[in-house]
């Protein structure tokens, strides 16, 4: 039986449609990363599943019960605010407590479930003070411990590492990663990082004008994004698109002849793509390699320079004026202005339709 169960979801706000039919099951512990960009409609889902929005129409299901007509303290459900949401007059403790006390569960299965929490996430010694005491990444933990002493059926955090510099957000992030694997509930987590999406989740939910784009595990989300939209999204940089050919021949597979009559040799099945023009080649910088050797190789003139250690990102524009990403060695010699050639990787090239559909290497 799935965890968690949306039915034809749909919600608009005013004459604004925000979310269009959307289904999705989720396992038992399973952490799940919705991830999409400001208004695709990630946290106005989140926020139906939670019951502190009203769906126009659709169904939603806990373990079997349908929650959605139910009030929010009725879904055994637990939610992570983005602004963490603590009493400010209250000790940390108190915080931990309070909801628990409304519902009347007694004093010895509150302080439990409190000294629980606070050994698994670690904060023991911050449970007498106040949350103008706590760092960032300390309220932010506690939040989540307010939400693991209901001992919910479903977690729901709302972009729970926003809110912390670079640094912080790196630690936390192991942390969330860690506490995953001792909590028996199912995770959603609301964000547009895509790092933390691709670090943390099970299944990625890529979300984008009022629907489901695609549902996956991540590297499945990388290696063969549905369409354009999640092929540009998911992936930093972004996926290089140039328009692109269907070379004649009878082979099996396709062979795509670039603008400037370059032929790539992909690993994508011929039979499989769409007939007419419109096609695309997408190709990850990891796909594109400064060098000459090789049959597909174009000649770009670099604009930038990236050097991250271990790889150096090129930057480049082809004569036709189309724009390149590629990568280079980490101590590489190239510099802003030189004339460099590109040898094309095709067996990992992606095949983009007219109506922006994705077509892959085939499976082995």
């Amino acid at each position: 039986m799935a965890s968690l169960q949306l039915i034809g979801v749909r919600k608009s706000f005013g004459t604004t449609p925000v979310l269009d039919d959307v289904s999705l099951a989720l396992e038992s512990r399973e952490f799940v990363a919705f991830l999409g960009p400001s208004g695709s409609g990630k946290s106005t889902l989140l926020r139906i599943i939670a019951g502190l929005e009203r769906a126009d129409a659709g169904e939603v299901w806990l373990e079997g019960r349908r929650i959605d007509p139910l009030p929010p303290g009725d879904r055994g459900v637990a939610m992570v605010f983005q602004h963490y949401a603590l009493y400010p007059h209250m000790s940390v403790r108190e915080n931990m407590a309070f909801g628990l006390r409304n519902a009347r569960v007694a004093a010895d299965e509150i302080e439990r479930r409190i000294a629980a929490a606070a050994q698994v996430l670690e904060i023991d010694p911050l449970l007498d003070r106040k949350p103008g005491q706590l760092s960032g990444g300390q309220r932010q933990r506690v939040a989540i411990g307010r939400a693991l002493v209901k001992e919910p059926k479903l977690f729901l955090l709302d972009e729970p590492l926003s809110n912390l510099d670079a640094a912080l957000r790196l630690r936390t992030r192991v942390e969330l990663a860690q506490l995953k694997q001792r909590v028996d509930a199912a995770v959603i987590m609301v964000t547009h990082d895509q790092a933390e999406a691709m670090t943390l989740a099970d299944r990625i939910v890529v979300m984008n004008d009022r629907r489901i784009q695609q549902v996956g595990p991540p590297m499945e989300i990388y290696s063969r994004p549905a369409n354009v939209f999640v092929a540009q999204f998911v992936g930093s940089p972004a996926m290089t698109l140039m328009p692109a050919e269907l070379a004649n021949g009878k082979g099996v597979l396709a062979t795509l002849k670039l603008g400037g009559n370059s032929l790539v040799e992909t690993r994508v099945p011929r039979a499989i793509l769409p007939d007419g023009d419109g096609l695309r080649i997408g190709l990850r910088p990891e796909a594109v390699r400064v060098g000459s050797r090789g049959k597909s190789t174009i000649k770009a003139k670099v604009e930038l320079v990236e050097r991250l250690g271990e790889r150096t990102l090129i930057y480049a524009r082809l004569a036709e004026g189309q724009p390149i990403t590629g990568e280079d060695h980490g101590d590489s010699s190239v510099t802003i202005g030189d004339e460099v050639s590109l040898q094309i990787d095709g067996a990992t090239a992606h095949i983009f339709g007219a109506d922006g559909a994705g077509y892959h290497r085939a499976q082995t």
